[in-house]
């Protein structure tokens, strides 16, 4: 991430934390998945609407995220302007784990999936590989799942 977009993404996070919350790192990821029936369909869906001159794919929501010393934020990262959006997430610190990293997208980025205690599911994080390195960081800032 750009000098500019970490500003602008500072900027957007600071109104949100509390007196004496500090930001200590931010980053991208994709968060969620996407089944691969749903994928299948919307490639064969749009293939047949367009005669096959357009392919579609469906991919799991670009967020920024914030980690300070209390949360972890997520901001909406599709905007048309590509700058931080509004906040779509803040979850306590203390209530998270991480499963250990493992390797996504052929073996160029990183995934591991975000537990919340009181959550049945877990969000999965992708960290593409221009934000591994902060992945990683993030890993060992998190407790890991038992």
């Amino acid at each position: 991430m750009n000098n500019r977009r970490r500003q602008q993404l500072l900027q957007s996070v600071a109104p949100l934390l509390a007196e004496g919350e500090r930001v200590e790192l931010i980053s991208l990821a994709k968060v969620g998945s996407v089944s691969v029936k749903r994928r299948v369909l919307t490639t064969a869906l749009v293939g047949a609407l367009t005669a096959g001159t357009v392919i579609a794919t469906v991919q799991p929501r670009p967020m920024y995220w914030a980690l300070t010393d209390r949360r972890l934020l997520f901001v909406d990262a599709r905007t048309a302007t590509g700058r931080p959006g509004k906040l779509l997430m803040a979850l306590p610190r203390e209530l998270m784990s991480l499963a250990p990293m493992r390797k996504a997208l052929l073996g160029l980025g990183l995934q591991t999936v975000l537990t919340v205690q009181g959550l049945e599911q877990g969000l999965k994080l992708t960290f593409p590989p221009a934000c591994k390195a902060a992945g990683r960081v993030l890993a060992s800032r998190i407790a890991l799942a038992a």
